[in-house]
């Protein structure tokens, strides 16, 4: 199984910035890959039940010390789950697009997410699916609505709040925390010169790459430090 997924954004950045600069467009550029992958990662994720990776593979220009790349790829690689089979997914930022976008002519598709099966593709975003060939699935029946819609992220926040039900909204922190690693990842293989991971989950660690450390851990000013 594949997936693939795109989003037309992009962070711009200007020559002349200061060291706080600098540092604030490397943190934005961070803040725009992660946010608009949770949304596009999150489809993949949810419906094929992914867990963590154990692959990670950037691609893209050579990491630049004070500015950020245009534009980025991500490759992923997941693992099989029970009877589920491994995944490979692939996230494009900054614009990118996959070619079989331009073979399936999903040119009215400015995002979305692809998945890549053995009979057929599902092209998906947040308002509609379509099954492709359309004319193999013309007589498709989809199945009924399981999920429950949401109320909203920030009524969901709340009401999890006043109830004291943490597990209660649907991207609770046991979901969007791995959900978050994982797709942050894509910007660490990067920093790392665009070196391919061998995660290591459990103990936050990319086994093969040390010089991938100092994007994964922050070390704080003494007073400052975060325990756990």
């Amino acid at each position: 199984m594949e997936s693939v997924a795109w989003a037309c954004t992009s962070a711009s950045v200007q020559p002349g910035l200061s060291a706080r600069s600098l540092a604030a467009v490397v943190g934005l550029w961070r803040r725009n890959y992660w946010r608009h992958g949770l949304h596009w990662v999150d489809l993949p994720k949810w419906a094929l039940k992914l867990g963590n990776p154990t692959k990670i593979k950037a691609e893209g220009p050579e990491p630049h010390p004070r500015w950020c790349p245009k534009a980025l790829v991500a490759h992923y690689e997941f693992p099989a789950r029970g009877d589920l089979p491994p995944v490979k997914l692939t996230w494009y930022d900054g614009g990118k697009r996959p070619e079989l976008a331009k073979e399936l002519k999903l040119d009215k598709w400015k995002n979305g997410t692809l998945f890549v099966g053995e009979k057929g593709y599902i092209i998906s975003d947040y308002d509609k699916h379509k099954l492709l060939p359309e004319d193999k699935f013309k007589d498709f029946t989809p199945p009924e609505q399981t999920i429950e819609p949401s109320v909203g992220h920030h009524k969901e926040w709340v009401l999890a709040c006043m109830k004291n039900e943490p597990e209660k909204p649907l991207c609770n922190f046991s979901y969007s925390g791995p959900l978050s690693e994982a797709v942050l990842l894509g910007a660490v293989s990067h920093r790392a010169g665009n070196k391919e991971l061998l995660w290591d989950a459990e103990n936050l660690k990319a086994t093969n790459a040390p010089e991938a450390e100092e994007f994964i851990k922050l070390k704080y000013r003494p007073g400052w430090s975060l325990e756990g």
